[in-house]
């Protein structure tokens, strides 16, 4: 069983997908993050360089969210889950909730979204 760091509800903004106006008005997103891993070491040594800096995720995150434009939010989710994946040895598995909630779609909707799994034996992951 592996212990979880959790991040919820960070919010930025980004020029995500497949309309045209999209990609040129940009729009909000909605990222949580799970990311599995043995948090023993750090807990007993009471050491934050045996753990993950949660200030540091939230800075990569956004800057993947905020960077190059892509069509999907399902490529948004994946770069964020490699990058988790390279920067910090100690995740061997990070779990991506992306949420969409201005969705151009004819209808009445809180959100929309994806969530992915990855970890550090899974085929895409684009480790070092």
């Amino acid at each position: 069983m592996a212990d979880v760091i959790f991040i919820r509800d960070m919010e930025f903004f980004g020029y995500h997908g497949v309309f045209t106006e999209e990609q040129r008005l940009g729009q909000r997103f909605v990222i949580s993050l799970r990311l599995l891993c043995d948090l023993e070491p750090a807990a007993l040594h009471d050491d934050l360089t045996l753990t993950v800096d949660y200030g540091d995720v939230y800075n990569r995150v956004k800057e993947v969210v905020e960077g190059r434009k892509r069509k999907l939010v399902e490529s948004v989710a994946q770069d964020i889950a490699n990058t988790v994946l390279r920067c910090y040895p100690i995740v061997h598995t990070v779990v991506v909730h992306m949420e969409k909630p201005g969705a151009p779609i004819a209808g009445i909707f809180e959100t929309v979204g994806v969530e992915i799994e990855r970890s550090r034996t899974h085929h895409s992951y684009m480790g070092e």
